[in-house]
């Protein structure tokens, strides 16, 4: 058995992890291998938006993924424990709870907040670097702003809500930015004076985030202003106290009033990568050296990746960056070499990143990012680099945990976002209560309903009518075409008329033609049964006229009697189905899904009349979550749920919502 320890359920440890099982799978030694991911927590925490959780965008459980969740499935073994030495030479690994040995070690430890020999810094200022340090943070938030609406003295009030970020790169600028936002809400909530919270962003920086087109560092600059935020660049932090803040500019030591200080500014290897880059060959703040294979260049069994590792590319001047591109990247490296020294299959990987580009957000509203390909970049405006960032992060998650943490993601985001604070607003957000569709879906119900008995009344259960209820829906059209370009109309013929389908008028008239746009693959056709001056909207009808629909009907659907009788049977069962789902709110979303989908049957085949057409947009309404609203799915849902996410297959493949 060939034992592979991960050290780190960070960025780099995961995705490696869970690259690495799958080639070993696909390969055929998944049997005779076995790898151990070790972490001091049972989560993957999302680093990159601690800020959000820190400012209450989000909730906490938003920022968490629990690794049994990600590797449910895989053939990896979870530990729980803190590294506490590796003993390179004899392929082991020690924790605060066991032993471990490896014939290869991964080293994904991540990194830790550094201080810089700061005086007071680590004692009495909050970091922003892990799950605990975001929730910490948030409730520090809350307390001044709680304890200052109390406070009668103005000065006491005022150093309470004076708020200091050290660092005004990545994480300190994102987490200014994020406060900012949410300070009008805290001063709302608390009826505190805006005039009397006071947001700094210091650093020893020319401009923040460095990293940046220095025209994309104005924006940013200008947009924190904006917000009120004071910029204090050119100034170095030099001692931090209970209450206070010092700093250097220039050659003067000057001392202010700090409620809070927000440590940013900077970033040293995790505790156990420091300690093992003493016995390898390493470089500055614990990273450690290695080969274009991504192994230390002491052992070759000895993988180091994400912030830990230290590679500078041909033809770079510079190392690596500590950033979320370069983990994602080396975790695959990693992951494709350690397979080929197992098996002896393939080929070695020389690490050859290639980063897309950079962005920073400031709130959940307004971001800027440079980005494109390695080669070929350009600056993003505001609402796609937030949207960039968004899909960046879907991408991610879809690697780690497919469709449960995308849904998550998406209802934190976006469709439950607090106060209005996303990129898109708060117009996607769930704001009005459900119980208010009850009525909607109820009714919706009942006229599908209705449909399935006048169809079973019109004789739908005796004998084949599709024949009559399509081709007298397009003899009707086609006559209105033909009228319009001077075409003798063809003679009218019977058809069924239905609220939900155009159906053949009966009537000889022609009607109007309004619309007619061939587009190739589907033609679009609005036309009126009456003249426009005593129409109304029970004369307006819309087809959607597609070649392909029109082939399946005529060469499947209508081939036969007996096809036509099973769809007519199904079509009524479906109609039924649908109306007591929705009256009952018992399996509301899959009916209301089968119903927009026989809505858009109706639409490609005989069209549909303007005032049935409310059914679709019904249907969209009652989508998602109607039916937990007075409905059987109040019950029946969590029941469902909680047996489905338990299924082996479900879990391996994540298709379930939290």
């Amino acid at each position: 058995m060939t034992n592979i320890v991960v050290i780190g359920a960070g960025y780099a440890g995961v995705l490696a992890t869970k690259k690495l099982e799958k080639k070993l799978r696909k390969k055929g030694v998944a049997n005779e291998t076995q790898i151990t991911i070790i972490d001091k927590h049972p989560y993957h925490t999302m680093l990159t938006e601690l800020h959000e959780v820190a400012a209450c965008r989000v909730g906490e459980e938003s920022v968490k993924m629990n690794l049994d969740q990600i590797f449910a499935g895989r053939k990896v073994n979870v530990v729980l424990d803190t590294v506490t030495k590796i003993h390179f030479e004899e392929n082991r690994i020690t924790g605060e709870n066991g032993e471990y040995s490896y014939d290869y070690l991964v080293l994904a430890a991540g990194s830790k907040p550094t201080f810089f020999g700061v005086e007071g810094a680590e004692e009495h200022s909050y970091t922003l670097w892990s799950y605990d340090d975001a929730v910490k943070l948030r409730d520090r938030i809350h307390d001044c702003f709680r304890v200052a609406a109390d406070e009668p003295n103005e000065e006491k009030r005022r150093a309470l809500l004076t708020f200091y970020v050290v660092g005004a790169g990545f994480t300190g600028v994102e987490m200014i930015g994020e406060l900012a936002e949410y300070v009008p809400v805290l001063c709302e909530r608390f009826h505190v004076k805006r005039e009397d919270v006071k947001l700094v962003n210091v650093d020893g920086l020319s401009r923040p985030v460095p990293v940046l087109p220095e025209k994309l560092s104005g924006k940013v600059e200008r947009r924190l202003k904006k917000m009120g935020v004071e910029i204090v660049m050119n100034a170095s932090v030099v001692g931090v106290g209970e209450n206070f803040i010092k700093m250097k500019e220039g050659e003067e030591v000057k001392q202010y009033t700090a409620g809070t200080v927000i440590w940013t500014a900077g970033i040293e290897s995790s505790e156990i990568t420091t300690d093992a880059a003493k016995e390898v060959k390493s470089a500055g703040r614990g990273r450690i050296e290695v080969d274009s294979y991504l192994r230390s260049v002491d052992h070759e069994n000895v993988y180091v990746i994400g912030d830990n590792m230290f590679y500078t590319a041909p033809g770079e001047e510079r190392p690596v960056p500590q950033m979320v591109e370069n983990a994602e990247h080396s975790a695959g490296t990693a992951a494709n070499n350690i397979a080929v020294a197992i098996t002896k299959k393939g080929e070695m990987e020389e690490y050859d990143p290639k980063f897309h580009g950079i962005m920073v957000c400031v709130g959940g509203r307004w971001g800027t990012a440079r980005g494109g390909m390695a080669k070929h970049q350009m600056n993003l405006p505001s609402f796609f680099a937030m949207f960039a960032k968004h899909f960046i992060n879907i991408i991610y998650f879809i690697q780690v945990m497919g469709w449960a943490k995308v849904s998550s993601y998406l209802r934190h985001e976006i469709f439950t976002i607090r106060n209005r604070r996303s990129f898109v607003g708060g117009h996607f957000s769930n704001r009005t209560p459900s119980f208010l569709l009850v009525p909607l879906r109820v009714w919706l119900g009942a006229v599908w309903v209705f449909e399935a008995v006048m169809k079973i009344v019109e004789g739908w259960f005796q004998k084949p009518m599709l024949n009559e209820f399509f081709g007298g829906a397009n003899a009707w059209y086609n006559s209105i075409i033909a009228s319009y370009f001077g075409v003798a109309p063809a003679q009218s013929v019977d058809a069924v008329a239905s609220a939900t389908s155009a159906g053949a008028d009966a009537a000889a008239s022609a009607g109007t033609l309004l619309l007619d746009w061939d587009f190739g693959l589907f033609e679009t056709i609005f036309v009126s049964g009456k003249e426009l001056a005593s129409s109304t909207l029970a004369d307006y009808a819309f087809k959607l006229d597609i070649p392909f629909v029109n082939w399946s009907v005529d060469n499947i659907v209508l081939a036969s009697d007996g096809m036509q009788m099973f769809m007519q049977i199904v079509i009524v069962l479906l109609e039924l189905a649908i109306g007591l789902g929705l009256m009952s709110g018992l399996f509301t979303f899959p009916s209301a899904a089968v119903s927009i989908i026989l809505q858009f049957m109706f639409l490609s085949t005989t069209g549909l009349y303007l005032n049935g057409m409310w059914m679709v947009f019904a249907s969209v309404a009652v989508l998602i979550g109607a039916g937990r609203t007075i409905g059987f799915d109040y019950y029946v849902g969590p029941f469902l749920k909680k047996h489905w996410k338990n299924v082996k297959w479900v879990k391996r493949w994540y298709l379930y919502n939290d």
